[in-house]
């Protein structure tokens, strides 16, 4: 059926965008530390759009259950247990993907750690973990889905960076080194792949609540739980945490071809910090 919006278009040389808005009809997407948290979030919202889901975890367990719900809820998906900081494993995983779904469209470098702690406070040991994880492996993975996409005709990659990216925070040195290479590694591929019709972005959250950090506050501040959540989501000057939900939908509109204009830019989700 031809629409109005196809005849504007025509007109004007320009490119029919679907009529059916943020719909993944037909991709196949990869989604690393989607075992929980706002992985989680984004594999469920990418299947119930239409996306066949690769769900990459560290825990076998975890990617396995978040799956099974996928499927149970009438989605496509498949369970990976991937370590992302091992080129080994993460080229393993990706190749198999590849073969049982024909292709990888999107990838959601959403795998990553934390850690609180200054220059002076953070150790050598706390310092080349996070870099493991945070960086080498957004890295691998990027590398891994790059190669991909260039055989498939093109793709999009979206990168959890973080306000840290954007900003000094308090106490976080380690974790900010992370996420400020994550922004930069975001716009290198921007750079390099547009002209291959690949994009690549990343979105920068402020607090979300997630189980980390519930459980981050129960392991570090025993009896005062409910101050401490308070504490963290009055940062925000919305006056809350975002939800991974909330990211999850910006993901989405990223990962869509409703995006198709969009590449090398970084986008916070983070409750008026950046404007205060």
């Amino acid at each position: 059926m031809v629409t109005a919006l196809d005849v504007v278009c025509e007109d004007r040389g320009m490119t029919a965008i679907p009529t059916a808005p943020f719909s993944l009809d037909g991709k196949c997407a990869i989604v690393t530390g989607g075992g929980s948290g706002i992985g989680e979030a984004i594999a469920r919202l990418f299947a119930a759009r239409g996306a066949r889901v690769a769900v990459l975890d560290i825990r076998a367990e975890s990617a396995s259950a978040i799956a099974a719900a996928i499927v149970t809820n009438g989605g496509a998906a498949s369970a990976h247990a991937c370590d992302v900081t091992k080129k080994r494993d993460v080229d393993a995983v990706f190749a198999r993907v590849a073969s049982e779904l024909g292709r990888i469209d999107i990838l959601v470098n959403n795998a990553g750690i934390a850690h609180v702690g200054s220059v002076l406070s953070t150790t050598e040991e706390d310092f080349d973990r996070i870099y493991q994880v945070n960086v080498k492996g957004v890295y691998l993975c990027s590398q891994a889905g790059v190669r991909a996409m260039l055989q498939n005709g093109g793709g999009v990659i979206l990168n959890l960076a973080s306000i840290a990216s954007l900003i000094g925070l308090e106490d976080r040195f380690a974790y900010s080194m992370s996420k400020g290479a994550v922004l930069t590694m975001t716009r290198s591929v921007a750079v390099d792949y547009m002209k291959k019709n690949i994009r690549c972005n990343c979105v920068c959250p402020a607090r979300v609540h997630t189980p980390f950090v519930d459980g981050f506050i129960k392991n570090n501040y025993p009896g005062r739980e409910k101050e401490m959540f308070q504490k963290l989501a009055e940062y925000q000057p919305l006056g809350r945490m975002g939800t991974p939900d909330e990211v999850a939908a910006l993901a989405l509109y990223l990962c869509s071809d409703q995006a198709s204009f969009i590449t090398g830019q970084a986008f916070p989700i983070d409750g008026g910090v950046l404007v205060q």
